[in-house]
């Protein structure tokens, strides 16, 4: 295909130059066959440029180089024009091809280092992050094993429930790698059904209930809400990693507000909260993988809310951030749905 593109762009190049042949003369056509060459070994393959050169030059003997039509040659000067003409067209498309070859290894080189660099990134976080819970949850047992008459009922409750936090804090490490495999190989299936959102949105809530003791999380249910569908569990998994977030990176006391609103085209959740927000230059960098603050205290990956966009966008969604001016930060979630009023629902 390629070396049919280049014969033919070569012919008609060649034709619509042989028509104006009294007014730019055969030097300028040596120039535009130059060109001609140039750009298509910005795309084709060796062998087709190579060809391509060959019959550039060819093509400019016969139709420009005095006597035309023929593939004599009649003066010195326009023989060594020729040949100069040949070696710089061969050489321009082979040159060409090398250059092609060594930006493709350097951009390779760069994205395998930016490969290395992110999963760097990963295993540095994944060690703090696996290490602090693996470390509570034995030395919770260990305590128990060794001093469990000694120790008060009270105490037995605050160590199993050490043993508890730190359990789901690593069942959200390893949940956070198998999404983001799961986006990576473009293996998701949405599993789409009718759901109450109050429902999910109360899921999501208890899912965060014992990490949030020194927050505040505010929903105001509303029974006039239509039923949706959409995959809930991916929904779910959304709010979730941005709720979470909220917990993580907002002073102690901070509020986190969730609203729903009905829209036609499906369902649109905001969630705020009254922290410090996000710096303005680092908004747009939020949903990048591995991605975390400058200076960021608490721990993490970097993963949820790279994971949140990219299940939001698997249901040809979106989130978008920005800062209040009041304070704080607004992610606004929107999900296409297809929507029933719950009455028409019970009926069916």
């Amino acid at each position: 295909m390629q070396l049919l593109i280049g014969i033919g762009s070569v012919l008609f190049i060649s034709f619509i130059c042989y028509l104006f042949i009294n007014l730019i003369g055969y030097h300028v056509v040596a120039l535009i066959l130059l060109l001609l060459v140039s750009i298509l070994a910005m795309f084709f393959r060796i062998l087709p440029i190579v060809t391509v050169a060959i019959l550039s030059a060819l093509m400019w003997n016969f139709l420009f180089i005095q006597p035309q039509l023929t593939f004599k040659i009649n003066t010195p000067e326009d023989a060594l024009l020729f040949l100069m003409y040949f070696v710089i067209a061969v050489m321009n498309a082979v040159f060409t091809i090398k250059i092609r070859k060594v930006k493709a290894t350097t951009r390779k080189r760069k994205e395998k280092e930016k490969t290395i660099q992110l999963y760097n990134t990963l295993f540095n976080s994944l060690s703090h992050e696996l290490k602090t819970p693996i470390a509570a949850i034995i030395g919770s047992v260990d305590t128990l094993k060794e001093s469990s008459e000694k120790l008060s009922n009270e105490n037995k409750r605050e160590l199993y429930n050490e043993i508890e936090i730190a359990g789901k804090r690593l069942n959200r490490q390893v949940k956070n790698l198998l999404n983001m495999s799961r986006l990576e190989s473009d293996s998701i299936h949405l599993q789409q059904n009718w759901f109450d959102v109050n429902e999910v949105v109360y899921n999501v809530i208890e899912s965060n209930r014992a990490e949030c003791k020194e927050h505040e999380i505010i929903y105001l249910p509303q029974d006039d809400l239509p039923l949706f569908q959409f995959d809930a569990t991916l929904v779910e998994q959304i709010l979730h990693n941005i709720v979470h977030n909220a917990i993580q990176y907002t002073p102690k006391g901070s509020i986190i507000e969730i609203e729903v609103i009905p829209r036609s085209e499906g369902c649109v959740f905001k969630i705020s909260d009254n922290g410090h927000g996000f710096p303005e230059e680092n908004i747009n960098q939020v949903f990048d993988k591995f991605y975390r603050l400058p200076n960021s205290a608490s721990g993490g990956t970097g993963l949820g809310l790279s994971i949140a966009q990219g299940f939001a966008q698997a249901q040809k969604g979106k989130i978008d951030l920005r800062n209040k001016i009041s304070g704080g930060a607004e992610f606004t979630v929107t999900i296409p749905a297809k929507i029933t009023d719950p009455k028409h629902y019970q009926n069916e």
